[in-house]
């Protein structure tokens, strides 16, 4: 991490350097910039050590080959510029972000991908995962409809949508918010959402064009599997998880958050539950066992 003017800087890498995040700059012609035409990661670190990172970059590749996005770096190279990125920068509890984009060209709707050269940045934020507010004290949702375009299960950084369902999860006195669907829930603005039964039973929407295939629910779901407390995947409505028993959300910067409220209406006394406790306790242990 450099020092300006006596303020620490980030090392941000930018298509093959590492330079102070002030100095960090993509093209005003960049896809990403001016269509939206970009993918993401985000990996978390703990102890100074990747978290799920084979399934990041599976999946990345998955969002690259989905768009036909031309990926011309190795998967070494990749876990390469994270590790010098999480040594540069000093993080020991925190999360690194990567985008790709298509790359930069003259603006027009159309483009020749084999003539474009990708555009690849990554950054780290040094946060705290273990002991967050999130997972002390849960989470309060509020239901949005759900308006995103059709291709849901591709990380892209077209995220304006879930961004302003956010804030209006904000202005309701929430701290997030599930998405609607055809009467059944989604997912939320950037997690996956699950509820537990009253018969214990742990349930969360099935895998389709509808939503993110999550690094941290696959991950939990073996691990609960693993541990005799397999998950259901099916639909559920905005109103059964309302009348679960707990609720909770997974995703790779809040790992397994509990959810306290749906709609102003309280779940397990207004506290995070046992079980919901129990799943992020597993998923912390087994992920370090894992860590890179």
């Amino acid at each position: 991490m450099s020092v300006v003017k006596g303020v620490a800087m980030r090392t941000v890498y930018v298509n093959g350097a590492y330079v102070p995040e002030t100095e960090a700059k993509v093209s005003v012609f960049d896809r990403a910039f001016l269509f939206g035409d970009g993918i993401y990661e985000v990996a978390s670190v703990l102890g100074g050590k990747l978290i799920d990172f084979p399934a990041h970059v599976a999946r990345l590749h998955r969002s690259a080959n989905e768009l036909g996005m031309r990926f011309n770096v190795s998967d070494e190279d990749i876990l390469a510029i994270h590790r010098e990125l999480i040594d540069r920068n000093g993080v020991e509890e925190g999360v690194v972000y990567l985008q790709m984009t298509r790359g930069a060209v003259d603006r027009d709707f159309l483009f020749d991908t084999d003539n474009l050269e990708p555009t690849l940045v990554l950054f780290t934020q040094t946060r705290p995962l273990i002991d967050t507010p999130v997972a002390r004290n849960g989470l309060k949702i509020v239901s949005i409809p759900d308006l995103r375009w059709g291709r849901c299960d591709i990380k892209t950084v077209q995220l304006l949508y879930p961004s302003l369902g956010k804030m209006e999860a904000k202005s309701r006195g929430a701290d997030d918010a599930w998405m609607v669907r055809d009467g059944v829930v989604t997912e939320g603005t950037s997690n996956n959402a699950f509820i537990v039964t009253k018969n214990g039973a742990i349930v969360t929407r099935p895998l389709s064009n509808e939503i993110l295939p999550g690094i941290t629910r696959a991950a939990l779901m073996t691990y609960s599997a693993a541990s005799g407390t397999p998950v259901e995947e099916r639909e559920f409505t905005i109103e059964e998880a309302r009348d679960a028993a707990e609720a909770f959300i997974t995703s790779a910067s809040v790992f397994v958050g509990p959810v306290i409220s749906i709609d102003g209406i309280e779940l397990s006394g207004g506290k995070p539950g046992p079980v919901t406790l129990g799943l992020r306790q597993t998923y912390v242990e087994e992920s370090l066992k894992r860590a890179l």
